[in-house]
């Protein structure tokens, strides 16, 4: 299938935007980059699912591995008006580990808040490269920790918790799966991998297909990765790599969501495969003609409707 109408407007757009390639930008150019490119992005109103009044948000501090990490809590209104507890998520933003902040996926965060009656948790973790690996999945598992010790006090239900991420959020998501298994640490109910990177590795076929073209590519990648491992043997970590985790037994049921034209198709149809095939309950699903970043409207509303199952 060729490319979505949808996604070719949107690739349209960012050729007029006449983008530096990262790899030629330092990360704090990039980040800068990353916030102009948002405000452009989002210039029209914001959908009506996420209008005032259908959810409280709430930006807090909580203790972290290396001191005090922002959260930002999304409330739906049901929560506000009746007694719980409630289900409860924590998301993790994309950006490679070196971009993003709460803002970059806010408002899928409020969809998911109203639409599958969750309370949502999005997590500011520490960015690469003032802060590489094993920095944000420390704090990824911290939050998720912080989030299981204070539930109940906040309305939430231990017993009912999710981990989810875009991107390189979703491979955090992954990787706290691991720590908490590892660690002995919150039970997990459902883990949401939104175009997860899963392989510190650049040999697939969906990498030499969708090397350059389609937004995210191959030099972007390689520039993430080398600013995100302060050494090229810690890619090999499964908490980096998830998919050279030897054992996957034991992990929450999982939904992957992958696109057509993006390099990281084939690394989390990999990771689907491997978590089925040692018996962890998967769901995944192929968006056709769509490509990293741009995953269509359909996409959050297939982890609305897998958290409302997972969580109810």
């Amino acid at each position: 299938m060729s490319l979505d109408p949808s996604a070719q407007a949107h690739l349209q757009r960012l050729d007029r935007l006449a983008l530096t390639q990262l790899d030629q930008l330092s990360p704090v150019q990039a980040r800068a980059q990353s916030r102009w490119l948002r405000a452009q992005l989002q210039a029209s109103p914001a959908p009506a699912d996420t209008a005032p009044g259908r959810l409280q948000v709430q930006d807090l501090r909580i203790p972290g591995p290396a001191g005090m990490l922002a959260v930002r809590l999304y409330r739906p209104a049901e929560a506000l008006a009746a007694a719980g507890p409630w289900p409860g998520c924590l998301f993790f933003h994309g950006g490679g580990w070196v971009l993003g902040d709460l803002d970059t996926q806010d408002q899928e965060c409020r969809m998911l808040a109203v639409e599958a009656g969750c309370v949502v948790v999005s997590v500011d973790y520490r960015l690469a490269p003032e802060y590489p690996f094993p920095a944000a999945p420390e704090d990824a598992y911290a939050a998720t920790a912080w989030l299981a010790a204070q539930a109940t006090a906040i309305g939430i239900d231990p017993a009912r918790l999710a981990v989810a991420g875009m991107s390189a959020g979703a491979n955090l998501a992954a990787a706290v799966t691991l720590m908490a298994r590892q660690r002995q640490g919150p039970a997990l109910l459902a883990q949401v991998l939104m175009v997860p990177v899963t392989h510190h590795h650049f040999d697939t076929p969906s990498y030499r297909q969708c090397a350059e073209g389609y937004d995210l590519g191959l030099r972007s990648m390689r520039w993430f990765w080398q600013h995100y491992l302060a050494r090229p043997e810690d890619g090999l970590h499964p908490w980096a790599s998830p998919l050279l985790a030897p054992d996957l037994t034991g992990l929450p049921p999982a939904l992957v969501l992958v696109s057509q034209y993006d390099p990281l198709r084939d690394e989390g149809v990999a990771y689907a495969r491997r978590l089925r095939e040692q018996g962890v309950e998967v769901h995944t699903v192929f968006h056709l003609g769509m490509m990293h970043g741009f995953q269509g409207p359909e996409a959050i509303w297939c982890v609305i409707r897998y958290l409302r199952t997972r969580l109810a």
